[in-house]
């Protein structure tokens, strides 16, 4: 390669063309060549142009701006130049005998001439001239003049920082509302896409206003593997093509060495997440400064000249759950937060920002990502708890999701992850990539959670029903075998595993067979109902299929779908046996119970124990902090005692995880009631046992306003609205459930007080509770109430109908 090109069209043509292909050159230093080459020769041009004009060389430059300006020039972009002229000489002449020549070329050309006032005039007006211009450098003429505009536009860029940067924010979201999310699109747009080159061009333009900067880390590598595969697709298609279509993929492949178009997306894939995740971070900092930019009180200068910002005060830090607090609109780790003792923060802090409609911090997931120990396997009960209130917040969910993707935390958490995840989908059906797919399955069926009995069960499916197509063979086999090792890790038991193979096996049984089988043919019924086995896990099954297909796309659910799954459900349901709870609830207590019910009965008061539970820490040197309480509680038998006894908890910031309720007579006195509870603290420390007992006194001798304290913490710790969860479901179990006592079935999303809500709206119905089962499933609440009427039995269907319909619209 020469180290000049003169004005010869034909010797800049073919170096050139020699560089294009020339295999041994090629990404960044092809491309710095090429803008290098292209350098050259348009100086030669606009100085033979100069000469032959009479123009002074004083008087004009031309500037490269964009991504020319950039010096990242692919085989067919545009030629993006600036003329500037002092307004006195032969522009028009100089102009023309530098632009045709570029055209004689058959390059594409993207040309102004201006005078520095002009450029900069326009640059205030139009915000993508301004950006292109951000990006100038000197090509040929007064070197001056180039830096006196950069340095006006670089002024004026910083100084209308505040206004222009949300308008290039609003730029960006319209752009990929139009074009999509290049990280799960078929054939992605490199430029235009959310994920794309524009946005990594707008995050240059964030960081050259000084308000704000990208988290550079991975950044340039993402920016440079788009670029790569842009100047692969220009070579192989011949075009000024930025879309990456499914018949040049192949190609493109090859052409960038990589094993094939599948591992193309992926790595393209890789590179946008990359870029979109960098975008959401910098623009959140952006509108933060901003924001605080805004509210800073200001107070007058001395004798009134001016004025200076008053001192401010630290960022507000409100407590979201162990170790982990909000500030400044984002989830971040509190000050005594140790990741590196403290195994579950990273899925405590993400299901608590996902569950308070929060990002989480970019400064909180690396500091995890870095230091947090490791799970022991299997889980312990709260790693999988905060995983399934993290996959049970919807929407929320997504970006939390993406960001521990974004620093590997996924994979580290799941290992088997790391084979879907960005694998595309070669299915114009199916809108995302088999891992985002799998998250979205989810938050579909974070919404129909009310319609089973185990939330926890759907939840953790839903993530996994795909994670067979990372391997080869029948997806939904080696999704079965993968799942019971994923099931067995995260902590769940043998029937619980057993269930997930069920889910995982079958996912796509329902759908198939009620689009093409005949369902009036008893064999179709009874095969389905073979392979689901019981009614709990065909109303799982029913609810995977709705929520895989919601989150399929657009073309895999209709009404006329949903209505053949109806059918088939119903059809299903009635060859199966439906017995799911047992007969009775009754049991011999243990001999700590009946020591403390005895007591209780004697001394006409609440008698209570706690037994702190540990869990050893990833290394095993010595007990972690206490995660929680085991609670037994005996106390006379009362209207209304679980509405006060769970009143009193959560004045004490008791989370309830599981509850157990039973009643009997010790000493012959009249009947105790026995609570099992297994609760954990919000935050902070477990409280005292001594304050526990006088405060459940007080609510039960009626000394004890519980309405009116809980009203005065909301008051004085406001929570924010957080997620949009669905609505609170009660229903009534059938008949069989219970011969003695009418059965009420309430899930609900789970909440500080929630248990104590439960407890007045059933006391309010005039009903007793006999007995109770209550359960916490990550997020969600799933508790069974054993009432009895004035008469000591089961209440009448239409009256049961009514008790749950006055529960269910009080929780609303």
């Amino acid at each position: 390669m020469t180290d000049s090109v003169d004005a010869q069209d034909g010797s800049y043509a073919a170096a050139r063309l020699r560089l294009l292909t020339e295999e041994a050159v090629s990404g960044p230093p092809r491309r710095a060549a090429l803008a290098g080459l292209t350098d050259r020769w348009l100086a030669s041009l606009a100085g033979a142009a100069a000469d032959s004009a009479g123009a002074d060389s004083g008087g004009w430059a031309l500037l490269a701006v964009g991504g020319y300006g950039r010096g990242e020039l692919s085989p067919r972009s545009d030629l993006d130049l600036v003329l500037l002229h002092d307004g006195a000489g032969p522009v028009a002449a100089l102009a023309d005998r530098i632009w045709y020549p570029v055209w004689d070329q058959g390059l594409a050309l993207d040309h102004s001439v201006r005078t520095p006032a002009e450029a900069q005039k326009t640059a205030g007006e139009d915000l993508k001239v301004q950006l292109g211009l951000l990006d100038a450098r000197h090509v040929a003429g007064d070197a001056a003049m180039t830096s006196a505009l950069r340095s006006a536009v670089l002024a004026d860029w910083r100084n209308q920082a505040p206004t222009r940067l949300p308008a290039l924010h609003e730029m960006c979201q319209d752009r990929a509302e139009r074009q999509g999310e290049l990280s799960y699109l078929l054939e992605p747009d490199l430029k235009e896409a959310r994920g794309g080159l524009r946005d990594a061009t707008a995050l240059r333009a964030v960081a050259a206003s000084w308000l704000a900067d990208a988290p550079r880390e991975g950044l340039e590598q993402a920016r440079t593997g788009l670029l790569d595969a842009r100047d692969a697709l220009h070579l192989v298609t011949g075009r000024a093509t930025d879309r990456l279509a499914l018949q040049e993929q192949d190609q493109v492949a090859t052409a960038l060495g990589v094993l094939d178009a599948d591992t193309l997306l992926r790595q393209v894939y890789e590179s946008a997440r990359r870029i979109a995740y960098a975008s959401d971070v910098t623009w959140r900092e952006v509108a933060r400064v901003l924001r605080a930019r805004r509210n800073r009180p200001r107070r007058r200068g001395l004798l009134g000249l001016g004025r200076t910002p008053l001192p401010q005060s630290a960022p507000e830090r409100v407590p979201l759950a162990e170790g982990v607090v909000e500030q400044e609109g984002e989830a971040v780790l509190a000050l005594t937060a140790r990741p590196e003792r403290d195994a579950v923060l990273p899925l405590r802090a993400a299901a608590a920002a996902a569950q308070a409609g929060l990002p989480l911090s970019l400064h909180a997931v690396r500091r995890l990502a870095a230091a947090a120990a490791p799970l022991p396997v299997p889980w312990p009960p709260e790693a999988r708890e905060c995983l399934l209130a993290l996959l049970g917040s919807g929407e929320a969910t997504v970006p939390v999701w993406e960001a521990l993707e974004a620093e590997g935390l996924v994979t580290r958490l799941l290992p088997d992850w790391e084979r879907v995840r960005c694998r595309p989908q070669r299915n114009a059906v199916h809108r995302f990539t088999v891992d985002r797919h799998l998250v979205e399955t989810a938050v579909q069926a974070a919404s129909l959670t009310r319609r089973v009995g185990r939330p926890d069960l759907l939840l953790t499916a839903a993530l996994l029903h795909d994670i067979g197509k990372g391997w080869p063979g029948d997806h939904s086999e080696a999704g079965e075998v993968i799942v019971r090792d994923v099931a067995a890790r995260i902590g769940f038991g043998r029937a619980d595993t057993d269930t997930l193979a069920v889910l995982v096996r079958h996912h796509l049984l329902l759908i198939d067979t009620a689009t093409r089988r005949d369902l009036d043919d008893p064999e179709t019924i009874r095969t389905v109902a073979a392979a689901v086995r019981d009614t709990a896990t065909l109303e799982l099954l029913a609810a995977l299929t709705e929520a895989d297909a919601l989150a399929t796309g657009p073309a895999a659910w209709s009404t006329w779908r949903a209505s053949l799954l109806a059918d088939l459900v119903d059809r299903v349901a009635g060859a199966l046996d439906t017995g799911e709870l047992p007969d009775s609830t009754d049991r011999d207590p243990t001999a700590e119970e009946e020591r403390l019910a005895v007591e209780a009965a004697r001394t006409r008061g609440p008698v209570l124990a706690l037994h702190a539970r540990t869990e050893p820490d990833a290394e095993g040197a010595e007990p972690a902090p206490a995660l929680g309480v085991e609670l037994l509680l005996a106390v006379p038998d009362r209207p209304g005692l679980v509405a006060q006894a769970a009143g009193v908890l959560a004045l004490h910031r008791l989370t309830v995880r599981a509850a157990d309720l039973t009643s009997f007579d010790p000493i012959g006195e009249g009947q105790v009631a026995l609570l099992g509870w297994q609760v954990s603290a919000e935050y902070g420390a477990l409280p005292e046992t001594a304050r526990l007992r006088a405060d459940l006194a007080r609510a039960f001798d009626g000394t004890l306003d519980i309405e009116a304290r809980l009203a005065e913490r909301e008051a004085a710790y406001p929570r924010r609205r957080g997620i949009t969860a669905p609505p609170p479901r009660v229903t009534v179990a059938p008949g069989h459930t219970s011969h003695t006592a009418t059965v009420l079935e309430v899930r609900a999303h789970d909440a500080p007080g929630l248990l104590h809500r439960i407890g007045l709206a059933l006391a309010a119905t005039g009903v007793t509770v006999r007995s109770a089962r209550i359960s916490t499933l990550g997020a969600d609440a799933v508790d069974a109430f054993y009432v009895v009427g004035k008469d000591g039995g089961a209440l009448p269907a239409a009256r049961a109908a009514e008790v749950a319909r006055q529960v269910e619209a009080a929780l609303r």
